[in-house]
């Protein structure tokens, strides 16, 4: 809009200094000055001739000064002379013509008297400038001065006036064109620079009228963001759309705030009934686990987590197959009938290669669309429980095999001894081969003497009597025998003195179990069919703070690759030519008795322990629940 004026101002200026308007004034002043000018000569002519005359009748101003003066109205009116005077040097007027009223004599320049002593005449006018005045010398009177006025038309000498000044204001508003242009161009910038600045005042004040609403929705889209569902905007605004949007916004957070209530609600009544499940859950002795359509767990108890030897978390979130490998076949038998439960065996093998039996029960969830929801598995370990059944019937069966051997066993021994001592003398003829045979039956009656001394010792394990105890001193002194009975296998003993191996225990128990397993190690190391010096290594150590473990490792073959060491505890599983299978499992019920476990292989913490040595054969590992010593013993070396 500035440029726009700026130029409208300059082509509009630019007629007012164009060549028409610049004749015409010059034109209007040429005719002004041309009619002024032609006054000044004719009241030039008329006063040189009105000199002349009275030059003629010059005699007449001293000798008759009326007479004069008459001359002098007379020449004044022939020839339109408003004004005559006639004064001497001094100034002193000494005829003046009867129309002269207004004519006053005034101060004359001294270069118009000196132009009027040389001869000429003299134009003047009056300050007013409404009258043409003449001055000349009357000649032969050389101290004698003509002063003769003729008035001009006032209108027209306004007219001449206006063209005067209109040709002057003109002249000075041509020459500050430039300056004007630059001053009004000026202005307008000032003018376009103030109306821009109040635009832009009128339109931050719009805007802040227009963000204010907006802002204070953001703000409190934000405290809602933040959670506070309590938040309303003001719903009275200047424009209508605002107004709509704050009683939405208001609506909205209202329903939000009210569902949330309800969700809340909704959520504190499922916490409740969860907690309350989970308290029932955590009573419940059975292992239990949901499953999701998918077969993947979402919840486990305490139990079911107790009985997979792991933890809650870890066990959630994963299949039910990856957890327990051997459930798959039961799942697919529920998935196929759901609305039965179906119930099975299966074993389970733990981290620690601990081997258990699950009797499972698993119910389908189904859904409203006929479609299974996920599945909830129910599971007792009864693997103690078929143990002891294991147990008592093998019991039960040593007891009869213990009585119906050891009956006949002492008349047979003592026949035999009897045949040897009496008839040895007396039989000449194969007396060697008598000897043989009765010393043969002797050795194989000890030796059922002994089978059936074991089987009663199973039969009739007694309760152990725990009292508190120095482990490594009872390791001492087994260690000691085992040497003298085994010369030919290097037996050592590894502890730490400062560890406080101290325990509950029955020590005649505790020196069965290390004799057994010693003595099994000795005919592991006897079956490599080898000349070499056999090498048996126990260590006792504390594993974790509440129990401590005895590591008893050999170089003999082994344990057998065909056959689960979890099996290999059980009565009367062996693979020993004459054993009886009985030495583990007795081993394994005086550990269940003393609240400690036995582990045939080699767990991961016994392999990153620096005490223990890898000697290439079996390693088995007693656990027993630590007790904390007022006072230790440490054995000499």
């Amino acid at each position: 809009m500035t440029i726009f004026s700026a130029f409208f101002f300059h082509f509009g200026i630019q007629t007012w200094f164009s060549e028409r308007v610049q004749t015409a004034v010059n034109e209007s002043q040429a005719v002004a000055q041309a009619y002024l000018a032609e006054h000044n000569q004719v009241i030039r002519a008329d006063a040189l001739a009105m000199a002349n005359d009275l030059a003629r009748q010059s005699s007449l101003l001293v000798t008759n000064p009326p007479a004069f003066e008459r001359i002098m109205r007379t020449q004044s009116i022939l020839r339109n002379l408003s004004e005559a005077i006639v004064f001497n040097k001094r100034g002193e007027v000494l005829v003046r013509s009867g129309l002269t009223f207004s004519l006053e004599l005034q101060d004359i320049p001294q270069y118009q008297m000196r132009e009027v002593n040389d001869g000429e005449v003299v134009i003047m006018t009056s300050q007013e400038d409404d009258r043409v005045r003449a001055l000349l010398s009357l000649g032969t009177f050389s101290d004698y001065y003509l002063f003769v006025g003729r008035m001009v038309d006032p209108q027209v000498l306004s007219h001449l006036d206006a063209t005067q000044k209109a040709v002057e204001d003109y002249a000075n508003l041509q020459s500050q064109y430039a300056g004007l242009q630059v001053t009004v161009t000026m202005i307008f910038v000032l003018v376009g620079l103030v109306m821009l600045l109040s635009a832009i005042w009128f339109g931050l004040v719009l805007a802040r009228q227009l963000v204010s609403p907006i802002s204070a929705l953001i703000t409190a889209s934000d405290r809602v963001r933040g959670g506070d569902l309590a938040v309303r905007v003001s719903e009275e605004d200047n424009v209508e759309e605002f107004e709509y949007l704050a009683r939405s916004f208001n609506r909205m957070t209202k329903q939000i705030q009210e569902q949330q209530s309800e969700l809340i609600q909704t959520n504190r009544q499922l916490d409740e009934r969860r907690r309350f499940t989970e308290t029932v859950l955590a009573g419940v002795s059975s292992g239990v686990i949901g499953l999701s359509k998918d077969g993947i767990i979402t919840l486990t108890n305490q139990s079911a987590a107790l009985y997979l030897g792991d933890e809650q978390d870890e066990i959630n979130g994963h299949l039910a197959t990856d957890v327990i490998p051997d459930i798959a076949e039961l799942l697919e038998q529920a998935y196929a009938r759901p609305g039965k439960i179906t119930q099975g065996h299966i074993p389970y093998k733990t981290k620690e290669n601990a081997r258990r039996e699950f009797l499972v029960k698993i119910a389908i969830e189904a859904g409203q669309d006929g479609h299974h929801r996920g599945a909830v598995i129910t599971f007792d370990d009864i693997s103690e429980l078929q143990s002891a059944q294991r147990k008592a019937a093998w019991a039960d069966v040593a007891r009869r095999i213990a009585h119906e051997i050891k009956n006949p066993l002492t008349p047979i021994q003592l026949s035999a001894e009897r045949l040897h001592r009496k008839y040895s003398d007396l039989i000449e003829q194969d007396s060697d081969v008598f000897s043989q045979c009765t010393d043969t039956i002797i050795k194989h009656v000890g030796d059922i003497e002994r089978m059936v001394n074991e089987f009663s010792s199973f039969a009739r394990m007694p309760e152990p009597k725990l009292k508190s105890g120095y482990i490594p001193e009872h390791i001492q002194e087994v260690v000691i025998l085992q040497k003298q009975a085994h010369p030919n296998i290097t037996i050592d003993f590894d502890y730490n003195p400062d560890d406080p191996l101290t325990a509950q225990f029955d020590a005649q128990q505790i020196r069965q179990c290390l004799n057994n397993l010693i003595q099994n190690a000795a005919d592991a190391i006897a079956m490599r069919k080898t000349t070499q010096k056999g090498h048996i290594k126990i260590t006792a150590m504390r594993y974790h703070q509440d129990e401590l473990a005895i590591i008893i490792t050999d170089d003999g073959v082994g344990f057998p690759q065909a056959e689960s060491t979890a099996r290999l505890t059980d009565p009367y599983v062996t693979h020993k030519p004459k054993g009886t299978g009985l030495g583990l499992a007795i081993v394994k019920k005086i550990m269940e008795d003393h609240k400690g476990k036995i582990i045939l292989e080699t767990p991961s913490w016994v392999k990153d322990s620096a005490d223990w040595e890898d000697l290439g054969g079996a390693t088995v590992t007693l656990i027993l629940p630590n007790e904390q010593p007022g006072a230790r013993k440490k054995l000499a070396a």
